[in-house]
């Protein structure tokens, strides 16, 4: 699929208007959908909402960044908070918030303490040799998971 193509379809479509920038497939994007850029007119989407979710909500945050778009070159309120953003949102029935990615190698490492018992929930590894409990200082050994 020609992103930028796939854009102009949806602006000539849902909103009856032309988008004239380019679009832009985006791997750095973790939290959120899609970006508009004021400064030179293009967006930049995040290609694992289209995998994860599909192509009806991928396209619920074309049409969201068209309205940033669209309401900018118009001079008009293109932020989240303005009225007009609200308003041209729900009209063309675009996502308010992107959908959350599951987080990959979300696995979590349990610490406890051998002392008092205390646990500790880490994402990365600690040294056991190295670092103690901060309740009681007593060691720490990792908790079969």
């Amino acid at each position: 699929m020609n992103l930028t193509d796939y854009v102009r379809e949806v602006s000539r479509e849902d909103f009856g208007k032309e988008f004239s920038h380019e679009a832009f497939w985006n791997n750095r994007l973790r939290s959120t959908g899609g970006r508009f850029f004021p400064k030179d007119g293009h967006l930049d989407f995040n290609r694992k909402i289209l995998d994860q979710f599909g192509l009806e909500i991928f396209r619920k945050i074309v049409r969201h960044e068209l309205c940033h778009y669209h309401l900018y070159f118009e001079k008009k309120g293109y932020k989240h908070g303005d009225k007009e953003f609200k308003d041209l949102l729900s009209a063309v029935d675009g996502l308010r918030y992107a959908p959350s990615l599951a987080q990959e190698n979300a696995s979590l490492l349990f610490y406890s303490c051998r002392d008092c018992g205390q646990v500790y929930q880490r994402k990365r590894r600690i040294n056991v040799e190295k670092y103690r409990c901060g309740k009681c200082r007593g060691r720490l050994f990792l908790v079969k998971t």
